[in-house]
């Protein structure tokens, strides 16, 4: 029989009386290392869910049709990719992002 998985929830207050057990100093040093290797076990899961929900996430943006376009956000930047760093709709010359002249020069 397969064990249920813990919840993103379930698993934080887990990992918060864990740390708090090796706080007050309460636990013999077997008991200790017990917790300290779950807490890691623990903390390992709880990662791999905030990943997983990460990559869940997505921006929603409209095209240049004015249409809903969904992006990826990235977690590291905390922006969807291609986003430029500042709050304007024009690019660094004035420009309006997507103008037609946004094309690279080729001669």
């Amino acid at each position: 029989m397969k064990k249920k998985e813990t919840s993103f929830e379930e698993g934080l207050a887990r990992l918060e009386k864990l740390v708090e057990s090796l706080e007050d100093r309460s636990l013999n040093l077997d008991k200790a290392l017990g917790a300290f290797e779950e807490g890691l076990a623990l903390s390992v899961t709880l990662r791999r869910k905030l990943d997983e929900a990460a990559g869940k996430v997505e921006i929603l943006t409209r095209d240049l049709a004015g249409r809903p376009l969904a992006r990826p956000f990235d977690p590291d930047s905390g922006r969807s990719p291609g986003e430029d760093d500042d709050d304007d709709d024009d690019d660094d010359d004035g420009r309006q992002d997507g103008d037609p002249d946004d094309r690279p020069l080729r001669f």
